[in-house]
């Protein structure tokens, strides 16, 4: 049995009607990778949520719009942009049971946020105006196009599983980690410091990076690899729960 992905949905509304998605290529991402991508709406308790990744192998968070600074203890920046509390409360739920649960965890862009809010961290909540010497992390490139490389730790999960200490990221944010949640730790950098990715020791399967890989697997073997670690990792999750 191939493992169960699930996917949050970003909440938006078109007139009067509300959808929940997430971009194709995350969920192309991850059938390639061989799991079973199982899109998730917002939900409105931690019961509902329990019950979603109870039926789960893994969880993945997809980029989105920003996350809202109160879950850190922060007013507004004027730098900030949409927020939407129905994504913040699903998915800062749902990120806190799979931590707790040992769920496997790959969390992208405002996935890694999320994770590091989940966790007690803060973020950069515009990094233009907060660190004006950082790269410009929102160019006009395409997607599936690397813009700048990342510089990966000595004998960190991402290095083995990548097999490089140096990797291409494409980059669409704004906003990036500032200080680390409990138990995180930083495992890339981009050329100006800003953290491009965090691993959670202990947990067997916890790994969050501010690029998009959902773009750039299909021509980088690196991030690639990363897709398939994380699906193999469900697939362990899945048969240990039988």
């Amino acid at each position: 049995m191939r493992p169960l992905i699930g996917l949050t949905c970003g909440y938006v509304t078109e007139g009067e009607v509300g959808l929940h998605r997430v971009r194709g290529t995350y969920v192309e991402a991850v059938a390639a990778a061989g799991g079973v991508p199982v899109l998730l709406p917002a939900v409105d308790s931690p019961e509902e949520a329990g019950e979603l990744l109870a039926r789960l192998d893994g969880l993945l968070l997809p980029g989105g719009k920003d996350l809202a600074p109160t879950h850190y203890g922060e007013p507004p920046h004027p730098g900030l942009e949409a927020v939407e509390p129905r994504d913040d409360r699903t998915e800062l739920t749902l990120t806190r049971q799979a931590v707790k649960a040992n769920v496997p965890l790959l969390a992208i862009c405002r996935g890694i946020q999320v994770l590091n809010v989940a966790l007690g961290g803060s973020l950069y909540q515009d990094l233009r105006s907060q660190v004006p010497d950082a790269l410009d992390h929102r160019p006009t490139r395409p997607r599936g196009e690397p813009h700048h490389p990342l510089t990966i730790a000595a004998g960190s999960r991402l290095e083995e599983i990548t097999g490089r200490r140096e990797v291409g990221a494409n980059s669409f944010h704004h906003q990036a980690i500032k200080e680390l949640g409990a138990g995180l730790v930083a495992t890339a950098w981009a050329p100006d410091g800003i953290v491009e990715a965090v691993e959670l020791h202990g947990h067997p399967f916890a790994l969050g990076v501010q690029c998009h890989p959902e773009d750039l697997w299909p021509h980088e073997p690196a991030w690639k690899a990363v897709f398939q670690a994380f699906v193999e990792a469900a697939r362990a999750c899945g048969e240990r729960r039988g």
